[in-house]
């Protein structure tokens, strides 16, 4: 349900007026210390601040900057020939250098492509057939997304410059791309309306469509993921109205590969890499989903569930969970599981909403996970990436056959 709410005072102050032209995108860079900006021109213009005085132009030499983004000291753009270019700071450190000069180092496709025997499908896959609208960057896995207004989204390894995955978005200009960087969730907009969310295949570079948010037909022109661990996505639309969607803590679109139990309590593995929670609540089968455990890159395969403290009456019982997934991590979690029966969980939990001052929402997630520890190995190159099991994929397949 859409509501109108009431304006609120916020204080606001017009600090400069910058002119660059006809302005496309704006990037931070520096930790903020650099303001970057693109517009028709074949130049990116770089402001300091807080004075917002130029701190240096870089000559790109290919005109209409259509698409901006920085991470640390590299900077991607994206152009109207229809190609992406990574430029490297002179001085990783922006503050030391009163002029700010950039490096190039790699253009995405390169003009001349690797000759092979199949040279017209690798060139119909690595290169866009229109202007680039939009890039993403998955720091783990080193990805760069690139979104088109040729319909599609292609992958880039940004440690070779090889295009690892081309694919049709939306049935219209793909005009937003993001990155989920806790999970490498990939949410893609365009103008046929709809939001969808990608995944990548286990053990290939292959992405495949994992969900599809639809509110309205309405062209969606801007997507962004807000800050913080709700899982909250915001995209806006053509029809002037900001939609957003939150990730559900309880879900069933993927199978369960391994259960655990001890005392009331169920731990599941699932497909969707986390470990959830479970209680079974006293002279019925009803169960209530009390945490869910997110960390893994990959489906859930293992799991098993020892007693660390024993349930003392009027106390709470401590749990050592240890989980292994696809991602070829093990990891060990230590769970705080308030006991009692359902009568005086229900009452603390309503003392602790009315001590915080808040509606009646459900608290026992913050009360049953407690403090986490988390022993992690370092993982494989190339095995950062969140995936999908193949199993997933092939079932998804069939489904598709049969429509």
């Amino acid at each position: 349900m859409r509501r109108a709410l009431p304006l609120l005072p916020c204080g606001r102050r017009l600090l400069a007026l910058l002119s660059d032209g006809s302005v496309h995108a704006i990037a931070l860079a520096g930790r903020g210390r650099l303001v970057l900006t693109g517009s028709d021109s074949d130049r990116v213009t770089a402001w300091s601040q807080p004075d917002l005085s130029i701190r240096g132009l870089l000559r790109t030499r290919r005109p209409r900057v259509r698409a901006l983004l920085a991470h640390s000291d590299v900077l991607f753009t994206a152009h109207a020939d229809r190609r992406v270019r990574i430029w490297t700071a002179a001085s990783p450190s922006f503050s030391l250098t009163p002029v700010v000069r950039w490096r190039k180092e790699a253009t995405f496709p390169p003009r001349r492509l690797r000759v092979s025997l199949f040279r017209r499908q690798n060139r119909s896959k690595q290169e866009h057939r229109d202007e680039v609208s939009c890039l993403a960057l998955f720091i783990a896995g080193g990805l760069l997304y690139t979104g088109s207004w040729d319909w599609t989204v292609k992958v880039w390894n940004v440690g070779d410059g090889t295009c690892v995955d081309s694919f049709v978005a939306h049935e219209g200009r793909v005009n937003a791309v993001v990155v989920v960087q806790e999970d490498g969730g990939v949410f893609t907009a365009g103008t046929d309306g709809c939001v969808k969310m990608w995944r990548r295949v286990y053990g290939e570079s292959t992405h495949e469509l994992a969900m599809v948010l639809r509110f309205q037909s309405s062209p969606v022109n801007a997507l962004v993921i807000g800050a913080g661990r709700e899982g909250y996505i915001y995209s806006g639309s053509s029809d002037g109205y900001i939609n957003i969607w939150e990730r559900e803590a309880v879900t069933g679109r993927y199978a369960v590969l391994c259960l655990a139990a001890v005392e009331r309590l169920v731990l599941s593995g699932s497909e969707d890499a986390t470990i959830r929670v479970w209680r079974r609540e006293e002279g019925c089968g009803f169960h209530v989903c009390l945490a869910v455990m997110d960390g893994h890159r990959g489906p859930v395969r293992c799991i098993a569930v020892g007693v660390e403290m024993e349930n003392v009456e009027g106390s709470a019982m401590g749990l050592l969970v240890y989980s292994s997934s696809l991602d070829r991590v093990l990891k060990a979690w230590r769970l705080k599981v308030v006991v009692g029966d359902d009568k005086q969980l229900e009452e603390e939990k309503d003392a602790r909403n009315v001590a915080a001052g808040g509606s009646p929402v459900n608290m026992e997630a913050e009360a049953v996970l407690g403090e986490g520890e988390v022993v992690e190995p370092v993982p494989e190159s190339g095995m950062t990436t969140p995936v999908l099991s193949p199993l997933w994929v092939e079932r998804r397949m069939r489904q598709r056959q049969l429509y």
